[in-house]
């Protein structure tokens, strides 16, 4: 026989059956719903109660590509290409003054790009930078 802690025997038959009862008695009293049952209304209140219930404040879109330049919090405006791996920066505000307020960052960042592009082959669905704005 080895020597085991006394926590590693089998229990005896007392024990287990006090463990069986036990989990009886943990056991929910009611059933869960099936897929076509209604949901109970706590289920609806706790739905409607959350903040975000009525579509208010939406998350920015991906990156804040398509927000307007009046609407990006950042300064400093970054674009790369993921083809040649080039960087453009540019401060918000010479961006504001270049393109106006209303101008859509997305766009922005690919006139940037398309500006200095060095991937010119000839043909159009080859040419400029691909843009991954940050």
């Amino acid at each position: 026989m080895t020597d085991r802690p006394a926590s590693w025997r089998m229990p005896t038959r007392a024990q287990m059956e006090k463990m069986a009862a036990a989990v009886g008695r943990n056991a929910p009293p009611a059933r869960g719903l099936a897929p076509g049952d209604d949901l109970p209304p706590e289920y609806w209140q706790a739905l409607l109660g959350d903040a975000h219930a009525d579509g208010g404040n939406p998350p920015p879109a991906a990156s804040g590509r398509l927000l307007r330049l009046s609407q990006i919090p950042q300064h400093l405006l970054r674009v790369g290409c993921s083809r040649c791996g080039r960087v453009v920066e540019i401060q918000k505000v010479d961006a504001t003054r270049l393109y106006g307020p209303d101008a859509i960052w997305r766009d922005v960042g690919q006139r940037l790009l398309d500006n200095t592009c060095s991937q010119r082959t000839g043909r159009h669905e080859e040419d400029g930078c691909w843009p991954q704005l940050e």
